[in-house]
């Protein structure tokens, strides 16, 4: 089946394997062997392609008969043309069948043997034709078969290996994730997927049908002649070995080309997920000159692959040629001089031989997918045959009866298993005690958090144990231990569905009393309540829609549902303001009670009254006590206290009574239910949202992507916007996309048009050779033939070039047109708004399939398809011409035929297009489901839930299967249905021949141009048929990729749009400002915003999450533009302004800063993407930002590679990163959105001091929710609900006793 289901992503390449320890054995065999692919094969899909298989042989005979039944023909017409030539002569009459002289007596030959005659040449034929008819119905069923089987097979074994492959791939341990990509994984989870698909589909039976056209081609060819076998076989080493040269070449090109291409998926997929961070910056021509750079090297490879192929082809049929030439020459000596052979026999073996080597020779072209197949499989495979050093599936190991909660570290020594040169633990012991809390306390990347990551063992340690309760925690069983442990990190990951399963993901099957008793236990019952949709609001890709606070509480209750013994948290509480925090710590102080708890903590407030305090430094516990006891030792402990009370405001923390504290609660809650989309500016990875209800979030159903129930939904809101029926775009416009390739297409064009006219002009010599033995005098046959062997020879030249050319020039053509499209994607694709990117069928995951699939798409309607198609209609037209010019008559009952065989092929193209998109649809969406849980892995090894997102991504990929069984039988009868008609056309038009032979007295060899000419443009036809499938999909394609391209971006990103000025000063106003996001249209975010910066000022945004602040800077960058009021910079209108140039005036530190995976110094130098960045300024900012010593002490220094999403770096060595990017900017405006959260007391007292030294003299917008660091600022703005409820300084707010002085002295610390 001609690729009836396929989605051809980048072909994934596992860099890591080269780049980690991990993996460093040197991969002798690039692939895996070929009946290797079938090792998931079931009996019955054995038995049905075994079944297929013999089905293919049986089609692939009835070829040969036919040749048989043809060759018994010819001698029939000979005999037929020889005797109306003897009777001619008056002198001569025939009786009794034999032909004797007037005079009564019997006429005898040359070779004094009696003449036959009085054939009767129509009955004759009519017997060939029903054999003809017989082996046409024994076509049409084996062909079905064939192709039915073996589809239906190779869907079941790829649908088999796609689930094996994603659950072995969630089996991995963290480590393994550390070491490889995850774009590439994705990657190769959709495209090495289908090349499998491809290498073990209806290419492995039509192989055999090939083949045995094969064997009984010379079967038929050796039985009746051979001697004339034999010389036509000399040739044949000759062909075989082009065939093997060009599988090897196709092969080693196409692997190349796969690694090429995953590179630049990964360059897309990053730049895509970061979205926001690239815009900020304007890293966009950036981006696309990185994606470029990745492109240059698949392109020259794709160049070189469609010169060889045509090298090979042009070699090949010159060969077949010259081989005609030869064999006719010879044949007729056969045939003339020893008589050894009838006319009939030579055609046979002729064409007995023929037949054989040209399958045999298209064989090969089946091997090239077998090739492409068996180097995907390898990587697959590979994965799937490794074992998981930690198997989150096993169900080894012991459950404990009873668990107390003691956990001790013994000198563990544990290394990052991508980083490791660099220790992280060194000879590390610990205990904590049942019961108790244990706060670890200490600089950043000295080792707390990864202690975490080794007790929940998503790691084990290098050296060393871990035990709970004094067993190893390696000798327990996985699932089981972490489901005793309950974890809320910094960075809590919530997964794209409604809040009520996010909290169900932390034990299945809870009842909804559960989920809210521990919303309430988490403090987040309140605001979800205030919800529109309450517990089935949708939480957006990421957890994007909620604000930092209410993620963690969401990710604290998901904890607190699995009422575990040991409770973990990271950092928990430092992404919430102080009146969330305060809550969510009384929250947390009272889940610790009964259970053992581990606090990771920057700000010490939060863990004085904990039992024990551990201080970390270099790896290593380096001390340990209680708050009093640490402060005595004057130690590590002692230095973080004392840094952070120097911030600490002289007023008295007043304890807040209870009735108080419900006040505040009451007024400032309310602010958190406009809970919006904060994520914004921060939101790590990915910026998919959407607003949507799921009406069984409340069932106890685990449905971890309702994401097409949101996608209606959205849909129906924005009807006018996409409209999802997608027309196929009109080729004029592929190939306006082609035109600087002009000279190419046009020289491909000319040498497919040589190519075209070969075949009828083929077709025209061999009629002559049939006619050449009824011409009675033997001198002249001989001239005759030697003078048709030369035409070959010439034929043979002409073939040479005109296939060499053609497939240069138009493979050329063609992988600049996929190039140039995937430019011009990715290009529109960083142009569009931000907005855009909310919508969740333009995640990244979407986004980098569809650029590139759709673009290698658009190819098949381009590139060497077009010679294709070229060459086919030459043919027709050239073989009509010939046919109507030779005999009108036969011409047109032969004609009749065509449209059958047009019909099938338009039949199968509708069909199978219909499959190709329901196809597309449900591939994208299991692709959603494995990017989400690949990127979102430690959560879920956190949880243990695998499993869930397993059988997530098994659902999905039911209808992609369904409809691949489906295509498969009607491809089967549309193939079949084609084949019939070519044999039911050849009885129909050979048993008209006859009558016309008899009837007007045609002559035989016409007969037989007009057939074979026809006949060849058929097949020419037929050619172009199979095409009709890439064809198709290439339209659709093409129609999806323009309809992207043509979309209008709502804030151009044009440097000509809009006005520009030299003195910015950097005076900022919001007038009335009124926003709400675009795919939540429901919740207005900011309602009526009025504040105003003056040059050089510090303005602070203060309030609870969720309430707008984020969103203010969001304006301010234009990734939104506001629905009612205005933003003016420098007294200009925002939305008049140019985007480019207003960008290039802020720099942004955001809570979570996206680090690029390339060197720390690229990372800096991306802070201004207009020039070079030079080293000494690379150098600067780091010292400003306080990060250049850190660099100092990494082996690589600034070349040190931070990894994926920074993910070799501690928070806040990213963070000082993010700040060192922002001053190379030389920003006139400084936004910081809580850009000391994630900081350690000593990294951010550095980081604060970097920031006030980068604030001089520039104007600053602030958010914070540590208000200790903005007591400076010249003006504080407190904000509820989207609106200003106070502003004044630090002095006159406090003086005011209102909001700001109950957030300020609510219990929480203010460090």
């Amino acid at each position: 089946m001609k690729e009836a289901f396929k989605l051809t992503p980048i072909p994934g390449v596992d860099k890591g394997a080269d780049q980690n320890g991990h993996e460093t054995k040197k991969e002798k065999a690039l692939s895996v062997g070929f009946f290797q692919l079938f090792r998931f094969a079931t009996r019955k899909e054995i038995a049905m392609m075994v079944v297929g298989s013999l089905c293919a042989f049986v089609h692939g005979s009835a070829p040969s008969l036919m040749i048989l039944v043809y060759g018994e023909m010819t001698d029939s017409f000979v005999n037929y043309e020889l005797e109306i030539q003897e009777l001619k002569d008056p002198n001569k009459m025939c009786d009794n069948n034999t032909i004797y002289w007037i005079n009564g007596s019997v006429y005898e030959n040359a070779e004094n043997t009696a003449v036959s005659c009085g054939a009767d040449i129509e009955a004759e034929i009519t017997i060939f034709s029903f054999y003809y008819v017989a082996l046409g119905l024994v076509a049409l069923i084996s062909t079905y078969l064939q192709v039915a089987l073996w589809v239906s097979a190779a869907a079941s074994q790829t649908d088999r290996i796609r689930k094996i492959y994603f659950r072995k791939v969630m089996q991995m341990e963290i480590g393994w994730f550390d070491c490889i990509s995850v774009g590439e994984q994705n990657t190769r989870i959709t495209d090495d997927m289908n090349k499998i698909n491809d290498s073990i589909a209806d290419q492995v039976s039509i192989f055999i049908q090939r083949l045995s056209m094969f064997v009984c081609g010379f079967m038929v060819g050796f039985i009746n002649g051979w001697k004339m076998t034999l010389v036509v076989i000399a040739v044949s080493p000759l062909i075989g070995l082009g065939a093997g040269l060009m599988v090897m070449a196709v092969s080693q090109l196409t692997g190349k080309g796969m690694k090429a291409y995953a590179k630049a998926g990964a360059v897309a997929d990053e730049a895509l997920s970061s979205i926001r961070t690239v815009a900020a910056f304007g890293g966009e021509d950036k981006e696309e000159e990185r994606y470029d750079r990745n492109l240059v090297e698949a392109l020259s490879l794709g160049v070189t692959k469609g010169l060889v192929m045509g090298l090979f082809q042009g070699y090949m049929w010159a060969i077949i040629f010259l081989s005609y030439a030869l064999a006719f020459w010879y044949g007729s000596q056969l045939v003339i001089e020893t008589k050894e052979m009838t006319p009939g026999g030579l055609f046979q073996v002729f064409f007995g031989v023929l037949l054989g080597a040209i399958n045999l020779g298209q064989a090969s072209s089946c091997l090239q997918a077998f090739a492409t197949g068996r180097a995907a499989a390898k990587n697959i495979f590979d994965t799937i045959e490794r074992e998981p050093k930690i198997d989150c599936f096993s169900d080894e190991g012991h459950i404990l009866d009873k668990v107390k909660g003691d956990i001790e570290f013994h000198n563990v020594t544990f290394f990052y298993p991508s980083r490791p040169e660099v220790k992280i633990l060194n000879n590390l012991s610990i205990q904590v005690k049942e019961g108790e809390t244990t706060a670890f306390v200490g600089p950043s990347g000295s080792g707390k958090s990864t202690a975490i990551q080794l007790i929940q063992r998503l790691y084990d340690p290098d050296e060393g144990m871990v035990t709970l309760d004094g067993h190893d925690i390696r000798t327990l069983n996985i699932k089981w231990l972490r489901s005793m442990i309950g974890i809320v990190e910094q960075e809590p990951v919530l997964f794209a569905t409604t809040i009520a399963e996010n909290i169900r993901f932390g034990k299945p099957g809870v009842t909804m009393e559960d989920i809210i008793q521990a919303t309430k236990e988490a403090n987040a019952y309140n605001f979800i309540m205030a919800l529109p949709q309450r517990f089935s609001t949708f939480v957006g890709d990421g957890g994007g829609q909620m604000s930092g606070g209410q993620k963690q509480r969401i990710a604290l209750a998901r904890a607190l549902i699995r009422n575990p013994k040991i409770l973990l948290l990271d950092m928990a509480t430092s992404a919430l303001d102080n009146e969330s925090e305060a809550v969510v710590q009384e929250a947390l102080d009272k889940v610790r009670m009964g259970r053992t708890t581990i606090s990771v903590a920057h700000r010490l407030s939060t863990i004085k009254t904990v039992e024990v305090i551990v201080g970390f430094e270099h790896g290593r516990a380096v001390e340990k006590g209680t708050h009093s006891e640490l402060l005595e030792k004057k130690g590590v402990y002692f230095t973080l206290v004392t840094l952070q009370n120097q911030g600490t405001p002289s007023q008295t923390k007043g304890e807040v009574s209870p009735a108080q504290r419900e006040e505040v609660d009451v007024k400032m809650r309310s602010g958190s239910c406009s809970s919006n989309k904060r994520s914004s500016v921060r939101l790590r990875s990915h910026s998919t949202l959407s607003r949507h209800d799921v009406p069984d979030a409340l069932s106890g159903s685990l449905r971890i992507f309702p994401s097409m129930e949101i996608e209606k939904e959205y849909r129906d809101e924005n009807e006018d916007d996409e409209d999802e029926k997608v027309e196929p775009a009109p080729f004029a416009r592929v190939l306006k996309y082609n035109q600087p390739e002009w000279p190419y297409l046009l020289l491909g064009a000319l040498a497919a048009v040589v190519s075209g006219a070969i075949d009828p002009f083929y077709s025209i010599l061999l009629s002559e050779i049939i006619g050449t033995f009824s011409i009675p005098d033997q001198n002249k046959q001989r001239q005759q033939i030697n003078g048709i062997c030369v035409l070959f020879c010439i034929l043979a030249v002409t073939c040479f070039f005109s296939h060499l050319i053609e497939k240069y020039a138009l493979s050329k053509s063609g992988e600049l047109l996929t190039c140039r499209l995937r430019k011009v994607g990715f290009q529109t694709m960083l142009r569009q708004e931000i907005g855009w990117f909310d919508d969740p069928r333009n995640s990244p995951g979407t986004l980098t399939t569809r650029l590139a699939t759709d673009a290698s798409r658009v190819q098949g309607a381009a590139g060497s398809q077009i010679g294709i198609v070229v060459s086919s209609l030459t043919s027709i037209g050239a073989s009509l011409i010939i046919a109507f010019y030779f005999s009108w008559k036969l011409a047109l009952v032969i004609t009749c035929f065509l449209p059958f065989i047009a019909l099938s092929g338009a039949f199968q193209t509708k069909l199978l297009t219909g499959f190709a998109n329901r196809d597309i649809k449900s591939m994208e969406a299991a692709g959603q489901v494995s990017s989400e849980a690949l990127y979102n892995i430690r959560t879920i090894a956190g949880l243990a839930k695998e499993s869930s997102f397993v059988e997530s991504y098994e659902k999905k990929l039911e209808p992609s299967f369904k409809s691949a069984i489906k295509s498969g039988h009607i491809y089967g009868l549309c193939y079949g249905f084609a084949e019939c008609v070519i044999f039911l056309s050849n009885a129909a038009s050979f048993r008209y021949g006859g009558y016309l032979v008899v009837a007007e007295g045609l002559s035989y060899d016409i007969i037989f141009s007009v057939i074979s000419a026809i006949m060849i443009s058929a097949t020419s036809f037929g050619r172009g048929a199979t095409l009709a499938p890439d064809y198709t999909k290439a339209k659709i394609a093409a129609a999806q990729f323009f309809k992207m391209l043509d979309r209008v971006p709502k804030i151009s990103l044009s440097p000509k749009n809009g006005e520009k000025w030299d003195n910015f000063r950097g005076e900022i106003d919001f007038l009335d400002c009124k926003f709400t996001y675009p795919t939540r249209p429901d919740i207005q975010v900011l309602k009526g915003l009025v504040v105003s910066v003056k040059p050089g000022q510090t303005l602070a945004f203060v309030g609870c999450s969720g309430c707008g602040k984020s969103t203010s800077i969001q304006l301010l960058e234009r990734f939104y533009d506001p629905d009612e009021g205005q933003v003016r910079i420098d007294g200009r209108l925002s939305h008049k302004v140019n985007v480019p140039f207003i960008r290039a005036q802020i720099g942004l530190v955001s809570q979570e800063p996206v680090l690029f995976d390339c060197s720390i110094a690229e990372n800096i130098q991306y802070g201004d993407n207009t020039r070079i960045v030079s080293m000494e300024e690379i150098v600067e900012a780091a010292k400003k930002a306080f990060l250049h010593d850190f660099v100092m002490t990494l082996p690589n220094k600034y070349e040190t590679q931070v990894g994926a999403q920074g993910s070799q770096l501690a928070r806040g060595e990213k963070q000082r990163i993010a700040i060192a990017r922002a001053i190379v900017r030389k920003p006139k405006i400084l936004l910081l959105d809580e850009a000391t959260s994630a900081l350690d007391t000593e990294s951010e007292k550095i980081v604060q001091s970097a920031l006030d030294e980068a604030r001089k003299g520039r104007t600053c917008i602030v958010i914070a929710h540590k208000l200790s660091t903005i007591q400076s600022a010249d003006a504080i703005a407190v904000m509820s609900q989207g609106v200003i409820i106070e502003l004044g300084t630090h002095d006159e707010l406090m003086a005011m006793r209102g909001a700001y002085h109950k957030l300020v002295t609510t219990g929480a610390p203010i460090s």
